[in-house]
C-alpha cells in the first residue's frame, strides 16, 4: 500500500511540472547608454571667411565646407553666437540659421550663444543694442526676452534642435551695463534679464539647458564670487566657462606656459560642482595657433583630466578656424586653411 502511495505522489508530481509553462527566457539586459560628451566648435565667423573667399581643406587636401571638416575629425557639437542688429549682417539670426543648418545636417549637436549685443560681449564691454537703449530693467527683461523667442522659434520652426541655450556671453560683470551690471555683493537686475531670457528659451525648447557662462574657469575666487551671488536667484542649468591659458604676453615677448592656468581649471571642477550641485561645461577654449604642439598637448590634457568625471559635459574651441593671416585672430588651430595637429585629441 506505501509503494502504490509513493508511486500516485511521484505521478502527480510529474503531471504537476508538465502543467507549468517553462519560464520564459529573459532578455539580455540593455548596454548602458554613453553619456555624450560635446567635442564642440564655436564657427560663428565661418560664413563671413567664406564671403571674403577663404576655402577649407582636410587634412589630405581635400577642399570641404567648414562643419563638414571638423564633424569628419571627431567634433560632434557647434556653438553659434547670435547679435540682435549687427551692422553687417553677419550673427544675425538668419546667418545663425544658416551655419545651424549645416550642423544640423551632420548630426550635430547645437548651442545657441546669446550676446544680447549689436557686436560683442564679453567681461569687458556689455554694450545695450542701439534699438534698446534708454530702457530700463523691466523693458530690458522684455528685449532679452522678446530676442529669445525670436530667435529659437525662426530655428525650431526650420528644424533645428538645440541642445544648449547661452544667456549672455561671459557675463562675470553682467550684462547690458550699466543697468544689469553685477557688481559687489549686487546682483541688481542681472537677474532680472537672465531669467527672463531663461524663461523665453525653455518656452520654445522645453528641454534645453540653460548655460550661466563667465570667463576664466581658472580663476576659483572669482567664479566663486559670482556663482555665489547667483544661488537661490538665477535660473540656470549648467556653468558654462572659457579658459584661454596663453594669450601672447609683451612683458615676456611670447606665449606663457599654458600648464598652470590649465591645471587650475581642472583643479576647480570638483569644488564648482560639489558646491554649486550643476554639471559644467568649457564652452571656450582656445591656444595660440602659432602652437600647434602646445594646443594639442593641453587640449589632450583637458580630455584626459575631464572624461572621467560624469558632471563635465564637454568643451568647445572658440574657432579653431582662425589663423592670423586671415581674420587676425591668433587662437585658432588652423594654417592654410587646413586643421593642425592642434585638434588630433578631438579625432574618433
Amino acid at each position: 500500500m506505501t509503494r502504490l502511495l509513493l508511486f500516485a505522489a511521484v505521478l502527480l508530481s510529474l503531471s504537476a511540472c508538465q502543467t507549468k509553462k517553462d519560464p520564459e527566457p529573459k532578455p539580455d539586459p540593455e548596454p548602458p547608454v554613453a553619456a555624450f560628451y560635446a567635442k564642440g566648435a564655436d564657427l560663428g565667423w565661418v560664413t563671413e571667411m567664406e564671403s571674403r573667399g577663404y576655402k577649407f581643406y582636410s587634412p589630405l587636401g581635400e577642399e570641404m565646407e567648414c562643419t563638414a571638416l571638423l564633424r569628419g575629425i571627431g567634433f560632434n557639437a557647434v556653438r553659434h553666437r547670435v547679435w540682435v542688429d549687427p551692422a553687417d549682417g553677419w550673427c544675425n539670426k538668419e546667418d545663425v540659421l544658416v551655419k545651424c543648418r549645416r550642423a544640423q545636417a551632420l548630426g550635430m549637436k547645437i548651442m545657441i550663444d546669446f550676446h544680447y549685443g549689436d557686436s560683442w560681449c564679453g567681461p569687458g564691454k556689455q554694450p545695450v543694442p542701439a534699438a534698446w537703449k534708454g530702457h530700463d530693467a523691466d523693458q530690458l527683461a522684455a528685449d532679452v526676452a522678446g530676442h529669445t523667442s525670436e530667435v529659437l522659434t525662426l530655428l525650431k520652426n526650420n528644424g533645428i534642435d538645440v541642445a544648449w541655450v547661452q544667456i549672455g556671453n561671459e557675463v562675470t560683470n553682467g550684462m547690458l551695463w550699466e543697468t544689469c551690471r553685477v557688481k559687489g555683493s549686487e546682483a541688481g537686475n542681472f537677474i532680472k534679464v537672465f531669467n527672463a531670457g531663461a524663461a523665453a528659451a525653455r518656452k520654445v525648447y522645453p528641454e534645453t539647458a540653460v548655460i550661466l557662462h563667465v570667463d576664466n574657469g581658472w580663476n576659483r575666487e572669482t567664479v566663486q564670487w559670482f556663482f555665489d551671488l547667483m544661488v537661490g536667484m538665477a535660473d540656470y542649468d549648467m556653468i558654462g566657462l572659457s579658459l584661454y591659458p596663453a594669450y601672447w604676453d609683451d612683458s615676456i615677448g611670447g606665449y606663457p606656459d599654458w600648464n598652470p592656468k590649465t591645471q587650475q581649471l581642472v583643479d576647480n571642477l570638483g569644488a564648482f560642482y560639489t558646491k554649486y550641485k550643476k554639471p559644467i561645461m568649457l564652452c571656450e577654449f582656445g591656444m595660440p595657433a602659432r602652437q600647434p604642439e602646445q594646443s594639442k598637448a593641453a587640449l589632450q590634457f583637458l580630455l584626459d583630466n575631464t572624461k572621467n568625471k560624469e558632471y563635465f559635459k564637454g568643451i568647445f574651441l572658440w574657432e579653431p578656424e582662425s589663423e592670423p593671416s586671415r581674420n587676425g585672430y591668433d587662437q585658432g588651430a588652423f594654417s592654410n586653411g587646413t586643421p593642425t595637429l592642434a585638434l588630433d585629441p578631438f579625432k574618433d
